[in-house]
């Protein structure tokens, strides 16, 4: 069995662009799909699928772990997120074509199921972007958990951290608190609630203000409380908050996870399944993640194939926690994929299809072309003009 063909097919849902790689074979009819979205960076990972695709035509899909060795070394220069993200969904799809060549789902082939559904949580709005990122009034915010609650979900992400530099204002402050008590007291204490802070804190001191708000309501997770890379505050922060720290979606690889686990500066994981090289990466991670004794929760507000892969590693991955999901980011999410994810409450449930047991409908996602992504980021700048993170 030879690679013949890389394909990219780019599918736009306002929030980011899907990216669909399909990797074609010289036996007919079998093909695989994988997904390397990465917002507001499409043309250079379709170009950078296309670069890659000479470095796999003419090998074995199922030698996956070759392949992977075959479009790191012969890049030459080091991949950053791009060039991973483009790996990803490479791979993702090399791993559908070797199930569906024996028969198989692709959990079995990572080793096998080690759980019997895979516990999800969803956003606000249920993955509508405005409710996602810019609930700041209470009132809203109650609203919209109710309505992800009545949906089936046991768990909900927010985003309501302010965005700001390196201190933290006592009325800023008081209102995260504010607005996570009148969360907790909607959904009451059933209910997981996970904060994403976005990177925003520009310091240790302002990232401590806003956790100190949100610990008496007993978060799941405060998610990313200062921006990556810096794996000393993040232990300090996960040392000093009474509650889980979670960071990783913006990391690439094991070696940008390795210190971040040595230093214990995490207590749950988030690699992006999409972004950091795949389902073979993804289980490395967790494994030196749970010799660590760190739980997994990837990162995922993609598209309906980065959900099927991560689905796959999730129920073959011991010390996973919970897994990111945005099914209602568009209202016609479901039209372009069948795909195999069942949820039930908040868990999908174990699928057995060959491979991912999706298939894109090329026509359906031919009415969703390119466009560029809304530049949500641009609205990250302070009263007076400075540019903050997002």
């Amino acid at each position: 069995m030879k690679i013949t063909g890389v394909k990219t097919f780019v599918v736009n849902a306002e929030m980011r662009n899907w990216i669909f790689v399909k990797v074609l074979t010289d036996q007919p009819g079998l093909y695989g799909w994988g997904e390397a979205s990465l917002n507001w960076k499409t043309r250079a990972v379709t170009g950078a699928v296309e670069d890659l695709e000479p470095t796999v035509l003419g090998r074995d899909p199922r030698d996956i772990e070759q392949c992977l060795r075959a479009m790191n070394k012969f890049s030459y220069y080091k991949l950053g997120m791009v060039g991973v993200t483009a790996i990803s969904g490479i791979e993702h799809a090399l791993w559908d074509i070797f199930g569906k060549s024996v028969g198989l789902p692709v959990w079995r082939l990572l080793g096998g199921k080690v759980r019997d559904r895979v516990r999800v949580y969803t956003h606000l709005g249920l993955g509508e972007m405005k409710s996602v990122y810019e609930t700041f009034d209470v009132g809203s915010l109650k609203e919209r958990a109710a309505a992800v609650t009545e949906k089936g979900y046991d768990a909900l992400k927010v985003v309501f951290i302010p965005y700001g530099a390196h201190s933290a204002p006592v009325p800023a402050q008081r209102h995260v608190g504010k607005m996570m008590q009148a969360l907790r007291d909607t959904v009451g204490d059933g209910v997981d609630i996970m904060i994403d802070f976005h990177g925003r804190p520009g310091s240790i001191a302002a990232a401590m203000g806003y956790i100190r708000e949100l610990e008496p309501y007993r978060p799941m997770f405060c998610e990313e409380p200062v921006q990556p890379g810096d794996t000393e505050a993040l232990r300090r922060i996960a040392e000093q908050a009474d509650c889980p720290i979670a960071s990783g979606e913006r990391l690439v690889g094991l070696r940008e996870f390795m210190p971040v686990f040595a230093q214990k500066a995490v207590h749950i994981a988030q690699p992006d399944l999409n972004h950091t090289g795949g389902l073979l990466e993804g289980k490395r991670i967790a494994a030196l993640a749970e010799a660590e004794l760190i739980g997994i929760a990837p990162h995922n507000p993609n598209g309906p194939l980065a959900g099927v892969a991560a689905l796959h590693f999730d129920i073959s991955t011991p010390n996973f926690v919970i897994q990111e999901e945005m099914s209602g980011a568009v209202p016609w999410y479901d039209d372009v994929v069948q795909t195999p994810i069942r949820r039930t409450g908040s868990h999908w449930e174990v699928p057995d299809a060959p491979g991912f047991g999706i298939e894109v409908n090329e026509a359906e996602a031919a009415k969703h072309p390119f466009k560029p992504e809304v530049m949500h980021t641009t609205s990250a700048v302070l009263d007076d003009g400075t540019i903050v993170d997002w």
